[in-house]
């Protein structure tokens, strides 16, 4: 409906909550089935959807304009096709997005979407925002302290499985094993949430890496390939066409960063907003608060990983968020902003060269902190392998892919070459003495 020419759908009301099944595209398999564990702890009744097809992609392209990003095309397309497809009933089913709140495209989803059901007859249909930034103030959704908790132990739980597994899957002996074991462990703490357990984190931690140690693995010859990018092209399949998947087949190693980076990267900038511009002070303390609570929780997991010895942990986020330093001031933060730039740098110092950047074709704020920091950072970083991959509904994903293997043969030729200079290094002193007059 419209009111004074603006495009509205009914608000969520207390009495839906119980009735209604709300819809979330997805992202992030892993993570995204504990955070709708939490909501269906809390009341709610959420599913995620898992579509893949083709459709949802014309779908997007006939919902929403053809100039506006790639994410924003895939999102509304796949809720837009969950209602038509006659799975569930429009009149008790709400969809729920995100917004970041920032000055991307991304805090204008939920308009593109009210206008998509309007011109598809779902105007009907609650939509919901599921943000921090005081957007959507009347149809929000609101969770409670515990549940709030609940959402911080489940990133960290989602993060450390996604971290095991990326270590684990090129080097699996029986393909399968791993991702078995992954749904073992969110099954088993799926369980848990509703009791201590769940908080109990060290001794989980525990018998998850005891149980990922124990899988039968072999020494592969493998190049580790970290993903950066916009937020939704880094993790969704549907969105990547599958990078991370493609990259294990093509015999590399998938090294990306945690969903709690990413948090607290949006939650930091309302600190850095009252530091530099003194506005929203509440805000900013509040944030503060909650970004303390997700370092300690992630530090926790850290510190499990280096006591196991045997896995990679991931980088503490006040050592990501300080390699930004003379590259990007914190005041960057269009889309992924700052954090991109420093995602590339602290791969780049834990010795992970080779960098696919995710983005969207024309967005502006991922065009000036990836592929407009690349020539810098080559600058600093002359062995760094960076290449920006451009997702499009027209794009070609045999182009996208030829970018991937040049991306992997450089990868190949820096790392013989280096083992070459290495080899000869050792072989050296040797050499001499060997030389040398009796």
């Amino acid at each position: 409906m419209r009111i004074g020419g603006i495009i509205q759908t009914p608000a969520f009301s207390k009495e839906m909550k119980q009735r209604y099944t709300i819809l979330i595209p997805q992202m992030l398999p892993i993570h995204f089935g504990f955070l709708a564990r939490v909501f269906a702890g809390d009341g709610y009744r959420v599913e995620v959807l898992n579509t893949t097809h083709r459709g949802i992609v014309e779908e997007g392209l006939s919902s929403v304009h053809n100039d506006t990003c790639y994410p924003a095309l895939l999102v509304i397309g796949q809720l837009v096709d969950a209602l038509k497809s006659g799975a569930y009933d429009p009149h008790r089913t709400a969809l729920l997005l995100t917004q970041t709140g920032g000055g991307c495209r991304a805090s204008n989803y939920i308009s593109l979407l009210r206008k998509a059901l309007e011109r598809s007859g779902f105007d009907y249909v609650p939509v919901l925002s599921l943000n921090f930034s005081g957007l959507e103030k009347d149809n929000g959704v609101p969770l409670s302290l515990r549940a709030f908790a609940k959402v911080v132990y489940s990133l960290v739980y989602a993060d450390f499985l996604m971290g095991l597994r990326n270590q684990c899957l090129p080097y699996e002996v029986h393909p399968g094993d791993c991702q078995k074991l992954v749904e073992y462990w969110t099954d088993a703490l799926l369980k848990q949430m509703e009791s201590p357990a769940f908080t109990r984190v060290h001794a989980n931690y525990r018998a998850i890496l005891r149980d990922f140690a124990a899988l039968p693995m072999k020494k592969r010859d493998t190049v580790k390939v970290g993903i950066v990018g916009e937020i939704y092209l880094k993790y969704a399949p549907l969105g990547n066409n599958d990078l991370e998947a493609y990259l294990v087949s093509e015999g590399a190693e998938v090294v990306n960063s945690g969903l709690l980076d990413f948090c607290l990267y949006c939650a930091y900038n309302n600190v850095f907003d009252y530091r530099l511009y003194g506005t929203g002070r509440v805000r900013a303390g509040v944030s503060r608060i909650v970004a303390l609570f997700m370092e300690r929780s992630q530090r926790k997991m850290i510190r499990a990983i280096k006591r196991h010895g045997v896995f990679r942990p991931p980088a503490e986020f006040a050592r990501v968020a300080a390699m930004s330093e003379g590259y990007l001031d914190h005041d960057v933060k269009m889309g992924e902003g700052w954090l991109l730039t420093a995602e590339m740098l602290e791969l780049i110092h834990s010795g992970v060269e080779n960098i696919i950047s995710a983005q969207p074709f024309g967005c502006l704020p991922n065009h000036i902190v990836a592929k407009g920091m690349i020539r810098k950072i080559r600058d600093n970083h002359p062995s760094a392998n960076i290449v920006a991959v451009d997702y499009d509904p027209g794009a070609s994903r045999i182009n996208q892919e030829n970018r991937i293997k040049l991306l992997l043969a450089n990868a190949r030729l820096i790392k013989e070459a280096s083992l070459s200079v290495a080899v000869e290094a050792a072989e050296a002193p040797q050499s001499r003495r060997e030389e040398m007059p009796a």
